[in-house]
């Protein structure tokens, strides 16, 4: 498969074990090496969620949250063209890592953006597709302060949720697992894709970019479709 070049646009896809795309979102290419495929959206950017989610996001009602797993449990859900609101996002995606490192910058009192915090999703390793990469976010979350000196686990009951559900197997939780300790270690040591951070906490999203917008809605959002590898 071939590497994304820098400014292209590339669509974010979480695909579930049955085939069904989960969520997609528009990301606009920083860097694509054998390291990570670096890339990012702003406020604008498109995307298109399961429509319990996105009610549970407008609504703040984390109970809708849990009646959208309890809809990917039994494969009935429906997906909801959506925004990316609020902050800019910067997410580094290691190719064969059961994680990406996300940062996530909003406006700064004094103007321009500041880095907020930096947020871990524990999801499938990439799958490259032609529009962009498949993966599958696995619910359990860790967020980090700036200065990587701090962190907190998010969503464990949400994840112990999805484990009794069956949405996450053994072998995934397995690797769930690894990846924390791999994560936290590379946060002790300053390592991996943290070994980068100072420089992509002084990223800034270039306001001239045009807003990431997905392509029309592929055959992969009904039933049954194939994951696009």
């Amino acid at each position: 498969m071939r590497r994304f070049v820098t400014g292209e646009t590339v669509v974010r896809r979480d695909v579930y074990r049955s085939g069904r795309v989960w969520s997609e979102q528009a990301l606009r290419v920083l860097a694509d090496t054998g390291d990570a495929l670096v890339t990012a959206c702003a406020p604008g950017a498109e995307a298109r969620w399961p429509a319990l989610y996105a009610k549970a996001r407008d609504h703040g009602d984390r109970s809708v949250r849990t009646e959208a797993f309890d809809a990917l449990a039994t494969g009935r859900w429906e997906l909801a063209a959506a925004v990316w609101q609020e902050t800019d996002l910067l997410l580094v995606k290691p190719p064969a890592a059961w994680f990406s490192i996300n940062a996530f910058f909003v406006p700064h009192s004094g103007g321009g953006r500041r880095l907020r915090n930096w947020y871990v999703n524990f999801e499938h390793p990439t799958r490259r597709t032609e529009a962009g990469f498949d993966t599958f976010e696995l619910a359990v979350d860790l967020v980090v302060t700036p200065d990587l000196t701090h962190w907190e686990w998010k969503d464990e009951d949400e994840y112990a949720h999805v484990r009794r559900l069956g949405i996450v197997s053994d072998a995934e939780h397995q690797a769930v697992d690894d990846a924390r300790a791999q994560v936290t270690a590379m946060l002790a040591d300053r390592s991996g894709a943290f070994a980068h951070a100072e420089r992509w906490a002084a990223w800034t999203w270039q306001p001239a970019w045009p807003t990431p917008r997905l392509p029309r809605p592929t055959a992969a959002t009904g039933r049954g479709a194939s994951e696009g590898e």
